[in-house]
């Protein structure tokens, strides 16, 4: 293939826009709540937890806009982490996002599409049919994706587009027409265990904001973009995972809920419209699940592109498509590593609590970047400053910080360490960024002598 080494602005507003909605709702909305009904047995503290992460995402994204329209370049989070405190934290993150967390959330997203395909069909779930189908749906938008980011963002619109019509219909289906009562509302006493561990599934199904800020380097002038992309994308998503939440609520009381099997969803717009209600739900369903799953591996190979680069990793990671302007080793290299996850992932709740502990530890000190480069680049003129400085970062650092240990504290109490194995995978990034930086002063060539 040909290569280049320059990445082409071709995103603008909508795309973006529609790329962050797009790449932030996918299964969790869809999967996750009877998973935190039967965790925390009342729906206004439910409701509490989605209003309060959704206000924590709010703030976190109202600071990556500063320092996406600060440092406007592809690898998002990795540039301010490289910028803020060197090469080595920044190796880190990489080192979990190349390896670990990326190629575990895409693999993740293309076996839920899978499980529900396989249910559209009516045919037993079986892992071998399951894999082949999650590596297929990787297999093509990675070829999607390589063929140009314009190609991709074109169809996370559209995808993007149908979700949000899905998630509109519940909730107005279920308000307008639905035979439900508000006094569902209520509940019992909540154990604090299971509010630990039900607060990873609303921060599951939060993650994926972040990404926006990996494809800087592709958008139309980003001094201007990046902060609107940002903030109107993550409070379209709060509106629909508060006003989800609430019609699933209407619809049916917390023990109920709690005990479905099947797409929450559906369920809800088969008691609306009848089995072919529940039918269309589900095809959106998969379109959003699918739309997610595009969107991770657009964006995701752009931190691989990004170190390689600053020469922090394979430099072959660092090629783009001379004709399509597009890091294509980058996506091969994820798409790869995901395969290899879809073909060894096992429990999805486990998962996706595991690298929810790892990937928002890694954005805590994202965040907080903001307070070193006020300072390290203070006279550097910045189109969006975070409202509300330093009170808008600091919510979502102690937020962030007090979720994280409700969850681990929760799953030790329940007898699950994993979070800890993923905490340890991080902290070996240290020594092999050591070797890597031994590695590459030993591959310099030596100065001739005369």
């Amino acid at each position: 293939m040909q290569t280049t080494t320059d990445l082409r602005r071709v995103i603008g507003f909508w795309g973006g826009t529609a790329f962050i909605v797009g790449v932030t709702i996918g299964s969790g909305i869809f999967r996750k709540p009877p998973t935190i009904a039967g965790l925390v047995p009342n729906p206004l503290v439910i409701m509490a937890l989605w209003v309060a992460f959704g206000l924590i995402s709010i703030c976190g994204a109202l600071t990556l806009a500063e320092l996406s329209s600060l440092l406007p370049r592809a690898g998002g989070v990795y540039v301010y982490l490289r910028r803020a405190y060197g090469d080595g934290i920044a190796f880190v993150f990489g080192w979990l996002y190349v390896l670990v967390t990326s190629p575990a959330a895409i693999a993740a997203l293309a076996v839920v599409f899978a499980e529900f395909l396989l249910n559209l069909w009516g045919v037993p779930t079986d892992t071998g049919k399951m894999q082949a189908i999650a590596i297929a749906a990787i297999g093509v938008l990675m070829g999607a994706n390589i063929l140009g980011a314009k190609i991709g963002t074109n169809l996370g619109t559209v995808l993007t587009i149908i979700k949000v019509s899905a998630l509109v219909a519940i909730i107005g289906g279920a308000l307008l027409f639905g035979h439900g009562s508000f006094a569902h509302l209520t509940g019992g006493p909540v154990p604090l265990e299971g509010l630990g561990r039900a607060v990873a599934s609303v921060i599951w199904t939060y993650d994926g904001w972040i990404t926006v800020s990996m494809i800087a380097g592709e958008v139309m002038a980003p001094e201007k973009l990046m902060k609107r992309v940002t903030i109107v994308g993550i409070l379209i998503i709060v509106a629909l995972y508060v006003g989800a939440n609430l019609a699933y609520f209407y619809m049916m009381p917390i023990d109920v809920m709690a005990q479905q099997q099947a797409a929450i969803a559906r369920t809800v717009m088969t008691a609306i419209a009848g089995p072919i209600g529940g039918t269309l739900i589900l095809l959106s369903i998969m379109a959003s699940v699918f739309g997610a799953l595009n969107a991770n591996v657009l964006a995701r190979p752009r931190v691989a592109y990004a170190m390689a680069r600053d020469r922090l990793t394979f430099s072959f990671l660092g090629l783009a498509h001379r004709r399509f302007a597009t890091p294509w080793p980058a996506i091969l290299f994820q798409g790869a590593a995901a395969i290899v996850m879809v073909l060894t992932l096992r429990d999805f709740d486990t998962l996706t609590t595991y690298f929810v502990v790892v990937e928002w530890a890694a954005l805590i000190v994202s965040v907080a970047a903001v307070f070193v480069l006020r300072r390290s680049m203070a006279d550097v003129p910045r189109p969006f400053r975070t409202p509300g400085y330093p009170w808008v970062p600091l919510i979502f650092v102690i937020g962030t910080a007090l979720g994280l240990a409700a969850i681990v504290w929760g799953e030790f109490k329940n007898g699950n360490y994993t979070p800890i194995y993923g905490l340890l995978i991080a902290l070996a990034g240290f020594p092999v960024y050591q070797l890597w930086k031994r590695l590459a002063r030993a591959a310099e060539p030596t100065p001739a002598t005369i």
